[in-house]
């Protein structure tokens, strides 16, 4: 939380103070304790008692490390889009055997399969509602699990689940929903093909066939932003080589 690796205990009060700072870092830099108080409705006691909860001695040291923190973030916000170095490893190894064999593995499922289901959460989910919409317009007919808590699965006969095959994208591999989803006695019949950062996940490991495609990770404010740009060439990839293959 701010500069702290862990998450204080505060009161209701305290984050109603912390919230009015995140919104105005910039201006909180440059004030006094008592300016701080009074834009907070509160008491010059109550903010210190605060700085006190982040480890800080007073409003002054509070202060010096948020506008350190708050530096640390506009550079790291201003790098994000630049390094595409990433992207071009990743492009650069498409055509190497071991990605291909992977990509082998997944069409020799996916082709004799009645229905593809795709999961994923998060920006994730957005793959996998992409992955249906595509999947459905050039190869055939795919559903995205909108929300895997609500056990979507219980509602597929044991028939339909033995000629589908589930698509799960997940870039940490460790997402708890998917997971949970996949673990499910359901799917025991039912083939697993996921797409992640790396092979060494939980998810790659409840797979039939996992295709990694190591890509840094980047985050910004504790949220995970790593491109998702590998997981959509696979998912065109796949779709275009099933297409050609069964035409």
């Amino acid at each position: 939380m701010l500069f702290l690796e862990k998450t204080p205990v505060l009161s209701p009060l305290d984050y109603d103070i912390y919230n009015y700072i995140v919104d105005h870092m910039d201006k909180v830099v440059y004030m006094r304790i008592r300016e701080l108080a009074e834009n907070t409705h509160t008491s010059v006691a109550t903010i210190q008692r605060f700085c006190t909860k982040f480890e800080c001695e007073g409003f002054s040291e509070f202060r010096i490390r948020l506008r350190l923190f708050l530096n640390e973030e506009k550079k790291q916000s201003e790098t994000i889009m630049i390094d595409t170095s990433s992207h071009v490893n990743f492009l650069s190894r498409v055509n190497e055997q071991q990605f291909q064999d992977k990509i082998k593995e997944a069409i020799s499922i996916i082709m004799n399969k009645e229905l593809i289901l795709f999961l994923g959460v998060g920006s994730s989910n957005v793959m996998a509602e992409y992955g249906a919409l595509y999947f459905s317009s050039v190869f055939q007919m795919a559903l995205r699990i909108e929300d895997p808590i609500t056990n979507p699965r219980n509602y597929l006969s044991k028939q339909l689940l033995e000629n589908s095959c589930v698509i799960a994208l997940s870039v940490s591999g460790e997402t708890k929903e998917i997971i949970h989803y996949l673990s499910s006695y359901s799917f025991k019949d039912t083939p697993i093909i996921s797409i992640t950062n790396t092979a060494n996940s939980t998810i790659a490991k409840l797979s039939s066939v996992n295709i990694p495609y190591y890509v840094s990770e980047e985050r910004l404010w504790e949220q995970d932003i790593t491109s998702q740009l590998p997981p959509l060439f696979i998912i065109e990839y796949l779709a275009k080589s099933l297409h050609n293959m069964k035409k």
